[in-house]
């Protein structure tokens, strides 16, 4: 089930020079009404829940919807928010009781048809919703969003309205960890003014979270005002929040620094150096659940041939992760030994060193397996990335230097940018790739699963690269219906060295959550998804 968070495609902060407007574009003076100004980029799609899986539309969704479910912003937890309670007796059939008192920022109430309705248009294929992978468990998937063929259900069998705050989920196989799934954007509950006006509804999208959508102007910001009625207890402790679109992160920091912006959530690398006396305090560097990887096209032949792994794992034993992350990085970032995170810790799935020496910086090993795997297709990587953030650009051009050192060509490895963040994404999905190409992973919710079957799965949401292995999907499968958490952990963890085996992706650096603000906002963290926490920062 795909996961930006969203297990979203990282998208590694998209970002543009506004004119400077004073004191990061105030809104009021005291505390719980004065608006703070954040770093942004504009999202690729309208912010359809269902249709939103990348990094700066999350955002938005972060702070306008509520589901089931709520992810603790420290620990990363699934909580209860809009649940009463989910109960199963099996993991496969589920009731769901929805909280009385919840409405929608048009004063709509949010009923068990708010969730129902919007997961039955999240499925549907002729929606085209980009997470409707998510709602492939429930009973009916293949009729609403039939993998060939013509749909030929209008909604999911597996969901029935019981009564306004009650309905219930048939699952087409077990899953033990579903409920905390929910708290995932996809599963968001949907105003009935998104079905009869949906086009005004996608100009300006009504939710039901502690902040409501005032305007947005794409190439420039979005504005958001605090929800005075918001019936949650996590209300916005601030006026609202200013998203400011940025496409050179590094203009934003200066931004910052004169005190023309109040929040950018990823400082850029070229700026890590002198952070810490730039900022004091106010720059903070957690560990997130972000992981940087290098992808490859297997709809392209070249790449998925008879030994092409081999091919795969030398380029990994070309890369010294551990020199690239000290040099440029400066401790933001971790080599990877696997292809989680550690912030699942081992209780989470988690497993150190699982890479094993497919990790390991070995240039004479590194030779050797590309020559026993046919060479590199063509003669030569191109690594496809978005260049509308410096960063991308500095740790390609690095990789592809240890590629070409290790290997003692020159030539071997070039970085292959693509403008925007958007162009980009739109390539990958359709497929368009034609060589190795930029990938990251936020997670959606802190799973091992999620770090897993979105990417690799066959078909999946957010299996841009289209790999495919039956042993895979087996131990996938097996280890969602597992009851016990211990064996469900460990049939993921088999799942994973399937995926190092065939090296279906080179895991580069665990990425922490960085950001830097100014001297106006107080109570700033970022959440184990590495996204600010903008309902608790105060302004003053």
């Amino acid at each position: 089930m795909r996961g930006f968070a969203y297990a979203r495609e990282a998208a590694g902060v998209a970002v543009v020079a506004l004119a400077a407007t004073g004191c990061g574009g105030g809104g009021g003076s005291s505390v719980g009404t004065a608006v703070l100004s954040s770093s942004w980029g504009d999202p690729q799609n309208p912010l359809e829940p269902a249709n939103t899986n990348e990094v700066q539309g999350g955002k938005v969704l972060d702070m306008i919807v509520r589901g089931l479910k709520k992810y603790d912003p420290k620990t990363g937890k699934a909580e209860n928010w809009l649940a009463q309670s989910i109960d199963t007796p099996d993991s496969q059939n589920y009731t769901i009781k929805v909280k009385n008192g919840w409405t929608f920022s048009n004063g709509e109430k949010v009923t068990a048809r708010s969730f129902v309705d919007a997961w039955n248009y999240g499925a549907s294929l002729r929606n085209n919703q980009k997470n409707a992978y998510f709602f492939g468990y429930i009973d009916g998937y293949d009729k609403v969003h039939p993998e060939s063929g013509t749909q030929s259900a209008d909604t999911l069998s597996g969901l029935k309205v019981v009564d306004d705050h009650t309905f219930t989920v048939k699952l087409n196989q077990k899953f033990s960890g579903f409920p905390d799934t929910l708290g995932y954007a996809a599963f968001a509950p949907l105003p009935r003014a998104f079905f009869t006006d949906h086009a005004a509804w996608l100009n300006k999208p009504v939710g039901n979270g502690p902040y409501t959508i005032e305007s947005y102007t794409k190439g420039s910001q979005m504005t958001l005002r605090k929800w005075d009625a918001y019936p949650g207890p996590d209300k916005a402790r601030n006026g609202g929040v200013t998203l400011r679109v940025y496409t050179d992160n590094n203009t934003a920091y200066t931004d910052l620094m004169a005190g023309n912006l109040d929040l950018v959530d990823d400082i850029p690398a070229a700026q890590l150096k002198n952070v810490r006396s730039d900022l004091g305090d106010r720059y903070i560097n957690t560990p997130a659940g972000i992981i940087q990887t290098i992808a490859f096209p297997y709809y392209d032949p070249a790449w998925n041939k008879p030994g092409s792994q081999k091919v795969r794992t030398g380029l990994s034993r070309a890369i010294d992760r551990r020199q690239i992350t000290q040099t440029i990085f400066r401790g933001t970032r971790t080599p990877a030994t696997d292809w989680t995170s550690p912030v699942l810790g081992p209780a989470g799935g988690y497993k150190a060193g699982l890479c094993g020496s497919a990790c390991d910086y070995n240039p004479a090993e590194a030779k050797k397996l590309i020559k026993e795997g046919g060479g590199i297709p063509g003669g030569q990587v191109r690594i496809t990335y978005n260049a509308d953030t410096g960063s991308h650009k500095q740790w390609v051009d690095a990789v592809c230097n240890s590629i070409n050192n290790a290997l003692g060509n020159g030539k071997a490895c070039v970085g292959n940018p693509v403008g925007t963040f958007a162009d980009y994404r739109n390539q990958i999905g359709q497929h368009k790739m034609t060589g190795p190409f930029r990938s990251g992973w936020q997670m959606d919710y802190p799973l091992i699963q999620d770090f897993l079957q979105p990417l690799y799965y066959t078909d999946a949401s957010s299996n841009d690269g289209k790999w495919s292995d039956k042993d895979f999907d087996r131990l996938i499968d097996e280890a969602n219906a597992e009851t016990d958490t211990t064996r469900a952990i460990a049939d993921f963890q088999k799942a994973e060295e399937v995926v190092r085996d065939n090296m279906a992706a080179i895991p580069l650096w665990y990425q922490n959550g960085s950001a830097g603000y100014s001297q106006r906002l107080s109570d700033v963290a970022l959440n184990p998804f590495s996204v600010p926490v903008y309902n608790e920062i105060k302004v003053s």
